[in-house]
């Protein structure tokens, strides 16, 4: 049966997927757009519900044979659930337990502290999976979960482990027990003359490593910058004052693996 109106009670319920309130009391994250439904359909997770308008179904009709049902929407319909103002055709209902389980020993750790923008979080997340990050924990901000994240991130949160702390005392007790890590926070080198900081390529990124990322506007807490072991800075020009977040993190989680390419091919 095709739903037409706005006022169906499937609108608001798939709306309240939005807040994280409503992800909290259901368990479940909303999914727009096909890219995320074939993420869905790589990673062998089960979604709950599968919301698509006639036109999406008739083109991808292969992407869809193995579910039993698929929610049928005008378009108008499927754009008041999406958060978009052009939803390309479906949306997905996905349980946050199929989610990935955070390792307890991690070997390459991303810490992010009160970051704000979607934009940004999704970036970073998707910047994290391709430079094998292990786990991303994450001190407040924006939540990793809403939709606008988990578009940005191109379907990276759906294979990325993570872990929310609500507060830096919370946090720092949990890095406590990962005392066998490097921690290393960015640095500007001319806030920090009586310290030697390092470009980030002087860095043995080898080692198992945490590292901290801060907030666009106010940037790493002191006291999570206080218990860093090492610091780095991304040499760049000074008609620039600093970097995007987003931009800054993918030399730093990239150079790890730079760094391991280099040694393989090194010892071949």
């Amino acid at each position: 049966m095709l739903i037409t109106s706005r006022r169906n009670p499937l609108v608001n319920r798939l709306r309240y997927l939005h807040e994280a309130e409503g992800r909290r009391i259901h368990g479940l994250i909303l999914l727009e757009g096909t890219h995320l439904f074939q993420e869905v359909l790589r990673l062998g997770l089960v979604p709950t519900e599968i919301i698509a308008t006639p036109k999406w179904l008739k083109h991808n009709n292969d992407l869809t044979k193995t579910f039993s049902s698929v929610r049928l929407v005008t378009l108008d319909v499927l754009r008041a659930i999406a958060t978009t103002k052009n939803p390309d055709g479906i949306l997905t209902v996905l349980p946050i337990v199929q989610l990935p389980i955070v390792p307890r020993t991690p070997n390459f750790l991303l810490v992010l502290d009160r970051l704000q923008d979607p934009g940004n979080m999704g970036t970073l997340m998707r910047t994290a999976l391709a430079a094998g990050v292990d786990s991303l924990w994450l001190r407040g901000g924006v939540d990793p979960l809403h939709p606008k994240v988990l578009r940005a991130s191109a379907g990276a949160a759906l294979s990325l482990p993570l872990e929310r702390f609500s507060s830096t005392v919370e946090l720092l007790q949990q890095i406590k027990n990962l005392s066998w890590m490097q921690r290393i926070a960015t640095r500007v080198q001319e806030k920090y003359t009586s310290q030697t900081i390092k470009p980030y390529w002087q860095l043995d990124w080898s080692k198992p490593t945490a590292l901290f990322l801060g907030n666009e506007g106010s940037g790493l807490d002191p006291f999570l910058e206080s218990i860093c072991t090492d610091g780095v800075t991304i040499p760049h020009s000074y008609l620039v004052d600093s970097l995007n977040v987003g931009v800054a993190a993918a030399p730093l989680l990239l150079e790890r693996f730079r760094q391991r390419l280099t040694y393989v091919k090194n010892n071949l």
